[in-house]
């Protein structure tokens, strides 16, 4: 095992790995956890953890908690873990359009160079769920979760966004779920799109970073025979 650095300039170095992680830097952080000897299955259906801390600075709790994506490994998942960074200097995008596009690509890049070639399930928290709608709207997916998503792109303007970014049209046409603390969920019943779409499983809880929160997503995959 190895962890894989890539700098701005797409250069690559190796050294030896001190935990079961595979790590690929650029403007974002991409850490690989591979299954364990131990065990009980490998299942080929990789799981995408999504956060972009840099844009929720402002939210507490605002990661994927790292024990998900160990746990998850632990059974047999192979786990990709991002947390999404800003552009880098050469990498300027001007428009909401050109950022989450270009956090996108990036991931695509990413999940490329993971080696692994089925179609992930993403789970996105927070602004990271516009990076992963983007992604899953020209790209194969088997499932989206997201964790605490915006009400709307409207609702990130112009507090967050540069500049004012279409809704999403796309067709849910693979499973999606929504998790969020109660009065969140109140709040995306009433004015989100994924609030209102009966296709999408809605899912309450208190403590989005907890042991039953992490039941939770178990239960979802297991639905999902995954």
């Amino acid at each position: 095992m190895f962890n894989v650095v890539r700098s701005s300039n797409c250069l690559y170095s190796l050294r030896p790995a001190t935990r079961t992680a595979l790590q690929v830097r650029h403007s974002s952080t991409f850490t690989i956890w591979n299954p364990p000897k131990h065990a009980p299955r490998e299942v080929p259906t990789p799981l995408v953890l999504c956060s972009a801390s840099h844009w929720d600075l402002g939210t507490r709790n605002n990661l994927i908690p790292q024990s998900f994506a160990s746990m998850l490994a632990e059974k047999g998942h192979t786990c990709i873990q991002v947390d999404f960074g800003p552009p880098g200097e050469n990498e300027k995008c001007s428009s909401s359009q050109s950022l989450v596009g270009h956090l996108s690509e990036e991931l695509k890049v990413n999940l490329r160079l993971s080696g692994n070639p089925f179609p992930p399930v993403i789970f996105a928290r927070g602004f990271a769920s516009l990076i992963a709608q983007t992604y899953i709207s020209s790209h194969p997916a088997q499932g989206l979760f997201m964790i605490s998503p915006p009400l709307s792109n409207a609702s990130l303007f112009p507090s967050i966004l540069p500049t004012p970014l279409e809704e999403f049209d796309y067709e849910l046409k693979f499973p999606v779920a929504v998790m969020a603390h109660p009065a969140e969920m109140d709040q995306l019943r009433k004015y989100s799109r994924l609030g209102q779409n009966e296709l999408v499983d809605l899912i309450e809880h208190d403590n989005l970073e907890g042991q039953d929160a992490f039941m939770k997503i178990e239960q979802w995959l297991d639905e999902l025979g995954i």
